[in-house]
């Protein structure tokens, strides 16, 4: 097991009805700026259970913040909190929501240009704003951790950082909020945490047998959880299954001594910026040939996962073949396209796009073993074709 600090102030508040403690986690006599999207939580009531539990305080709205929050966009708000002088924000939403609002948070009283933030990977860690969430979707984990990704829409860039300034005071989180959320959201949502997992479990063995267990675990909850919260998502046992599976794959819990890969995010984060898909489906594209490319590095816990996940038997380079095409059903099973044709028909440049553009920012190894180089990012991308 590698050597690790775990630290996680978050005060995450689970269940039914927690909304009703916003008021006493909110710092009194705070000046807020409530900050949400495209306005869903104005059709499901989060919206008016918010305000009536802010009674007393005052408020500052602002909306619009896209689905991969744009730098654009979160500067507005920035904008806002230093004119009206907010002294805390809300914010309520899913991930996106949640990881604009920390790029505002550091970005208020950040001496320099803000958008140095994301192109050179600044980290935060003091005089941020401080802020709560309301969480509204499942599946980033943003609401009990300090990372983040934004879109620069002028560069097509979608970027991450991060900070330890950037830990959420406090996180609500109720899954019955699930309950009004599209198909294609919920499918997004236990893809996503899978894929979390995955980017921190499939990598290579550490003898960290307890984190490994821990991510098993989640992965097994997903799996048995995903398609049923998908039919029926006013199940609270699948439901709070779901969300708590979300939050536990990316609290930090368990990246502590273990190695991380996060080359499939990397990579998928491009197809985004570049085509406008879903987060969670640019993972379901890039994984399995990223698992497939790097087959020899990470034979070993590939076969452990086959193994442990799916019951599969046989050597191990028998285990680990099928362990991906096991993803790949399972993918399919949660409603995902796994290649990028089937998005967009202009792919054919795709993959050379992408390894110019790591060439350019410095990225010349990606992965656990920064064994990921471009001509093993070009293999990847084409292999998604």
């Amino acid at each position: 097991m590698l050597n690790f600090e775990l630290y996680n102030p978050t005060n995450l508040v689970f269940g039914k009805g927690q909304i009703e403690k916003l008021s006493t986690l909110v710092p009194k006599e705070a000046k807020i700026l409530l900050a949400y999207g495209g306005g869903s939580i104005f059709k499901n009531g989060i919206y008016d259970q918010v305000i009536a539990n802010l009674k007393g305080f005052e408020i500052v709205e602002f909306g619009g913040i896209e689905p991969n929050p744009r730098f654009e966009t979160l500067m507005k708000a920035v904008d806002v909190i230093k004119a009206e002088k907010i002294d805390f924000i809300l914010a309520v939403g899913g991930g996106s929501v949640i990881d604009g609002v920390k790029f505002i948070s550091g970005a208020v009283n950040f001496e320099g240009n803000p958008i140095d933030i994301l192109q050179k990977r600044i980290l935060i860690k003091e005089n941020a704003v401080p802020f709560g969430t309301v969480l509204t979707l499942p599946a980033t984990g943003s609401e009990m951790n300090s990372g983040y990704v934004v879109t620069i829409e002028a560069t097509q860039e979608k970027l991450s950082s991060g900070g330890s300034a950037l830990f959420p005071q406090f996180s609500i989180c109720d899954p019955t909020v699930i309950a009004s959320l599209p198909k294609r959201q919920l499918e997004n949502g236990v893809v996503d945490a899978f894929t979390h997992v995955m980017e921190q479990y499939l990598t290579y063995p550490t003898d960290a047998f307890l984190q490994d267990r821990i991510a098993e675990g989640i992965l097994q909850t997903l799996i048995e959880v995903g398609p049923g919260v998908v039919k029926n998502p006013t199940d609270y046992t699948l439901a709070s299954n779901f969300m708590w599976s979300c939050t536990m794959a990316l609290n930090g819990l368990i990246q502590k001594g273990v190695p991380s890969d996060w080359a499939t995010h990397m990579i998928g984060h491009e197809l985004t910026a570049l085509y406008e898909i879903d987060h969670a489906r640019t993972l379901a594209i890039i994984g399995p040939s990223l698992y497939t490319v790097m087959f020899e590095t990470k034979k070993g816990k590939l076969a452990q996962y086959g193994r442990r996940i799916f019951n599969l038997t046989g050597s191990d380079e028998e285990v680990a073949k099928e362990a991906i095409n096991q993803t790949v059903e399972f993918f399919h099973t949660m409603g995902m396209d796994t290649k990028l044709s089937q998005y967009t028909e202009d792919y054919s440049k795709t993959a050379d796009f992408i390894v110019n553009r790591f060439d350019e920012r410095g990225w010349k190894g990606l992965g656990e073993k920064q064994l990921v180089t471009l001509d093993k990012v070009k293999s990847i991308v084409e292999l998604s074709y």
